[in-house]
């Protein structure tokens, strides 16, 4: 079946995660952060991910706002940042406000001209969803913003990606799926979508039992692999 609904992950695949701690390195006052900003924002980024897991596994959810601030407070512990409240604080803020990456307007104005319904699937909490999209002046490019909040559980798990179908009431497989998160869209390729993982940092193929059905660059290959279907 043709293509007709594009969904993204959020955080890493339209939004830069990485941009809170280099803007905050920027900023007069935050030399402490100099050296040390590319290594918080991986930890960060990475505990941030692990503990969406744990949570999942332990049926000890929080939001992803508490995730996120539990990942910072390790990843400055990490650094040795643990008194500069300040600084949390100011990182924090940013989180909230990231900006997109270059080519997302562009590939979504693609996606709505050609037709497709697009659409956000994230950890992230509705609130923390709604500054991040209205921060990249997205929102009138997109049909929907779901959350992990609908469901109270983490991605890679089925439930989440069960909110696509109940939104747009489409086959799974007329869904084209799209993360920068390798087992994310592992996952989504298991569950029935045709998926596209979106590999910035050419990192190897995880060792799942799926694996991404298309692997790019960036995001600017992804209005003729929808078209394609």
């Amino acid at each position: 079946m043709p293509i007709t609904t594009c969904v993204f992950d959020a955080y890493g695949t339209l939004f830069d995660v990485t941009a809170a701690a280099r803007q905050a390195a920027a900023e007069p006052g935050n030399g402490a952060l100099n050296d040390v900003w590319p290594r918080l924002a991986e930890d960060w980024r990475r505990k941030q991910l692990e503990y969406t897991w744990l949570r999942a596994i332990a049926g000890a959810h929080a939001d992803f706002w508490q995730v996120t601030q539990d990942g910072l407070d390790w990843a400055m512990e990490a650094a040795g940042l643990t008194c500069a409240e300040g600084l949390r604080a100011r990182l924090l803020a940013l989180y909230r406000e990231l900006s997109a990456f270059p080519e997302v307007h562009d590939v979504l104005s693609a996606l709505k001209q050609s037709g497709k319904a697009t659409a956000i699937l994230s950890n992230g909490s509705p609130a923390m969803l709604s500054e991040a999209v209205a921060s990249a002046a997205i929102g009138d490019l997109l049909d929907d913003v779901l959350s992990v909040e609908d469901v109270g559980i983490y991605k890679p798990h089925s439930s989440v990606y069960d909110l696509v179908g109940k939104r747009f009431l489409v086959e799974r497989s007329q869904v084209l799926f799209v993360s920068s998160n390798g087992w994310d869209a592992a996952a989504a390729t298991g569950y029935g979508f045709t998926t596209a993982w979106v590999n910035r940092a050419g990192a190897p193929v995880d060792r799942m039992p799926w694996r991404p059905a298309h692997i790019m660059g960036d995001l600017t290959g992804i209005p003729a692999l929808a078209e394609a279907g």
